[in-house]
């Protein structure tokens, strides 16, 4: 062989290594903590009397072929980072009084939750809310499980310091509630700090259990939401952006996720050794509204599944309940029943976090396969 020849195999050899030595190794287990837009499950065991339908078809008729707990038609994003990382697919922690096993990982994120605790909300007269279960806790679900999966310190020091935390999405229903009780921007500004605050105060008693890497996603855009357009939408122009969303409530949503990107800044500082990522949900999911067809998406704004007027979002007919119906093709809309996305809009904002460019820092290990 020749020294040019040599010299070209060392270098395709180099670059073959660089590329395959990162998915050498990969996360043993994930931590799911949050609101509906991660539940697998543990809303329907705890009490699905608030939104029962979710227990029902059509919710989980995609995939699973069954409901399964999950507020969409199919997989959610955590579902699709569980599969990229070749693990399976998140217990809901109330599962594992049935037996299910946690090696690999447990969810906690319940529908309807909080990230402040509820009692903050009936103070308020907020007495909508679906479950009195907040972030605070899900941290001690966690705690319960930490207990039994680690032998020993060291133990769960090594399978801690292998695990993915994600914070969320949580603190939108902090939000949700409030604004569907008629609260302004203005008064719901002034919430955000103790949201943000109660988030950061979470995540930094994960580092202290030994979390080592950890998500902490941004809210979505929620001005693009279907029961957002239905509840606030307005006959003046001026109030959509060119996507055709609400800009005052997408405001708010870049206003709360602005405050987070800060305070995760300063928590950064304080836990030096920890790798705190900023999950940009509101960009990975932006896209899919500024450039539809790109995406395979024909119906942005109307919900899939629903009981009809201008964007298929009618309160007294939601999604499962008389008089709604669900679309025939679920793959060509983003919205599923107006207050949650379909499989495949998660799809994509999952493809956007974990093969860039929507968080930062980037995860230690890429993914293991494509999704």
């Amino acid at each position: 062989m020749s020294i040019f020849m040599k010299s070209i195999f060392l270098i395709i050899a180099c670059c073959f290594l660089r590329s395959v030595s990162p998915n050498s190794q990969t996360y043993n287990a994930i931590f799911s903590f949050g609101d509906s837009l991660a539940d697998t499950g543990n809303f329907l065991i705890l009490d699905s009397s608030a939104f029962p339908v979710i227990g029902k078809l059509p919710y989980g008729e995609t995939f699973f072929k069954h409901p399964t707990g999950r507020c969409s038609n199919g997989r959610l994003i955590v579902d699709f980072f569980a599969e990229a990382y070749g693990l399976p697919l998140l217990p809901p922690y109330l599962a594992l009084k049935k037996g299910v096993k946690a090696e690999h990982g447990v969810n906690f994120a319940i529908a309807g939750s909080t990230a402040i605790a509820a009692k903050y909300f009936y103070s308020k007269n907020i007495t909508i809310l679906w479950t009195n279960m907040s972030l605070t806790d899900q941290l001690g679900w966690f705690q319960e499980v930490k207990a039994k999966i680690c032998a020993t310190q060291k133990d769960c020091r090594e399978y801690l310091k292998q695990s993915l935390f994600i914070v969320g999405e949580i603190g939108g229903n902090d939000y949700n509630y409030p604004y569907f009780l008629g609260g302004s921007i203005k008064q719901l500004k002034a919430l955000v700090p103790a949201v943000v605050e109660t988030i950061i105060k979470a995540t930094s008693v994960l580092i202290e259990e030994g979390a080592v890497e950890l998500i902490v996603p941004g809210n979505l855009p929620i001005g693009c939401s279907a029961v957002y357009l239905t509840l606030f939408g307005t006959p003046n122009k001026a109030a959509y952006d060119n996507n055709g969303c609400l800009k005052s409530y997408n405001a708010f949503s870049k206003y709360h996720n602005a405050k987070l990107k800060l305070a995760i800044e300063s928590l950064r500082k304080e836990y030096p050794h920890a790798k705190i990522i900023y999950a940009d949900y509101y960009g990975a999911a932006e896209r899919l509204f500024h450039a539809p067809k790109h995406y395979g998406f024909s119906n942005i704004f109307v919900a899939c599944c629903g009981g009809g007027g201008p964007y298929n979002f009618n309160y007294s007919a939601r999604c499962g309940h008389i008089g709604s119906k669900a679309c025939l093709d679920s793959s060509s809309f983003v919205n599923w029943d107006g207050m949650h996305l379909t499989e495949t809009a998660y799809h994509h904002i999952a493809k956007g976090l974990l093969n860039g460019p929507f968080t930062s820092p980037s995860l230690t290990f890429p993914p293991i396969k494509q999704i």
